[in-house]
């Protein structure tokens, strides 16, 4: 059974930036490095109120073992902490894969 972790989350103001370099430099590659292979990213621009989210990405993983193993290892507390710098508000959960847009 294929999983998705969707993640959300607000970039911190004043931060874009660095938010920005730092994903593409160094959370992409070490999410991938774990095994979430990122299928989805979203930028919500324009939110009516503070409880949308800014940002929304997916990431598929095979089984939740594995799932588990990520969230559970050093290395993804490691680029969690480092993400955590430049964002606030962040959630996540996982669900079965299934095709459908799930909130």
């Amino acid at each position: 059974m294929s999983l998705t972790l969707i993640m959300t989350w607000d970039i911190k103001e004043n931060r874009e930036k660095d938010y920005m370099e730092f994903v593409l430099r160094e959370w992409i590659p070490a999410t991938n490095r774990l095994g979430l292979k990122t299928v989805s990213a979203w930028f919500t621009q324009y939110r009516k109120d503070e409880t949308v989210p800014m940002i929304r990405a997916e990431a598929l993983v095979d089984d939740v073992a594995s799932v588990r193993k990520i969230l559970a290892s050093s290395e993804w507390q490691y680029i969690h902490e480092q993400l955590l710098d430049y964002v606030e508000n962040y959630k996540h959960k996982v669900v079965e894969t299934t095709g459908e847009f799930k909130l």
